[in-house]
């Protein structure tokens, strides 16, 4: 897996976020995309998974049909209040094709406990992690997560990085935009500087 990123822009409006941005993310890399609000990070992140075009440059992956190998998790969780915590996981591992055990993935979180609650009656850490779980139940070689440590506790985010470099480990790629450390990347994408 390789993401390769050139001479890339992106606009909102009539507003040019950033232009001539340019990368490469080789199998294993973390990218961190950093920047104050509204500087383009999610943009960048939109592009990447396709839902959003850029005005100007290249985004080139080592892989065929790259929506279909990506995980997009958005800085909203996503989750549906009425269904169950393993409700959850089971359409998402169905949606994704995934072959992986909810069960496992909610053990992997600390979620284990709360698997036949309602998503309303999560914390917001606890939904937090529930939509990392989603990472889990379907194997994907990109992750594009947005401040995927919001509302986590300082467990949350030891988890958070865990699973980050467990992903690393098998040649995936993780680019995320952050506010805070995620460990060391090993590509610093600093937008609006």
């Amino acid at each position: 897996m390789r993401v390769d990123v050139e001479s890339l822009a992106i606009e909102r409006g009539e507003l040019r976020l950033f232009e001539n941005l340019s990368f490469t993310a080789a199998p294993g890399a973390h990218v961190a995309l950093t920047g104050a609000n509204g500087t383009g990070k999610t943009s960048l992140l939109r592009a990447l998974a396709g839902f959003l075009a850029p005005s100007a440059g290249t985004i080139r992956f080592s892989i065929e049909e790259p929506a279909a190998q990506t995980h997009f998790l958005g800085h909203r969780d996503g989750l549906k209040g009425a269904l169950e915590v393993r409700e959850h996981l089971m359409f998402w591992r169905d949606l994704f094709g995934g072959a992986d055990d909810p069960a496992e993935a909610l053990a992997r979180v600390g979620l284990t406990r709360v698997a036949d609650l309602p998503a309303r009656a999560l914390s917001a850490g606890q939904s937090r992690r529930l939509s990392l779980a989603r990472l889990l139940v379907a194997e994907r070689p990109l992750w594009l997560l947005d401040e995927p440590a919001a509302g986590l506790d300082t467990a949350g985010k030891a988890l958070l990085a865990d699973l980050i470099a467990a992903h690393r480990m098998t040649g995936g790629v993780v680019i995320a935009a952050v506010h805070e450390p995620l460990g060391a990347p090993d590509v610093d994408v600093r937008l609006g500087a």
